[in-house]
């Protein structure tokens, strides 16, 4: 497998764990949980502007984010449609690719002024992990309040994207 198809595929997984943590966060009841939607729905807005910032970082462009957070926390329904265009992005732009463009090393500024450097597989790599840190978190949010949250594991997807691969009736019961 090449790094370019594993990386679509990882992308994939993370449109899909996403869209389950947003229908999560809508199913919640607005008038029993609202500070922790709130809560839940601020940490999903970082984990998005960090995945903002690092595609402006790949097209050598501006990002506009002076941190990585806000005070001004978007509604879910608009933090759903930006964090679908940008999930939409980054697998066009990893499939776009040529192999010998996923090791170019890219250079940028953090948030905070440091400087950076790093490959683009590296950034891709950090995208994937920052977005599954802060889905778990969010997701042991849900879990606390509804006693469950959306799967969100690569082989959940995969066995529910292409059931063939196999486990109990196309799904995985294994973490």
């Amino acid at each position: 497998m090449s790094a370019q198809t594993l990386l679509s595929s990882l992308f994939r997984y993370k449109a899909w764990a996403d869209e389950g943590l947003i229908a999560g966060l809508r199913d919640l009841a607005h008038d029993r949980h609202n500070g922790e939607r709130d809560t839940a729905t601020c940490i999903f807005s970082h984990a998005h502007i960090v995945d903002k910032i690092f595609a402006a970082h790949l097209q050598q462009v501006r990002h506009g984010y002076a941190t990585t957070g806000t005070d001004d926390v978007p509604s879910l329904e608009e933090l759903a449609q930006s964090i679908r265009e940008t999930d939409q992005w980054y697998i066009a732009y990893v499939e776009s690719l040529t192999s010998l463009e996923f090791s170019d090393t890219v250079e940028f500024v953090f948030t905070d002024g440091s400087l950076g450097r790093m490959s683009r597989e590296e950034i891709f790599g950090h995208v994937i992990a920052h977005g599954g840190y802060h889905r778990g978190e969010v997701g042991r949010i849900l879990t606390q309040l509804t006693a469950s949250s959306p799967r969100d594991t690569f082989t959940g997807y995969l066995h529910e994207v292409d059931p063939a691969r196999g486990g109990l009736m196309g799904r995985s019961t294994a973490l």
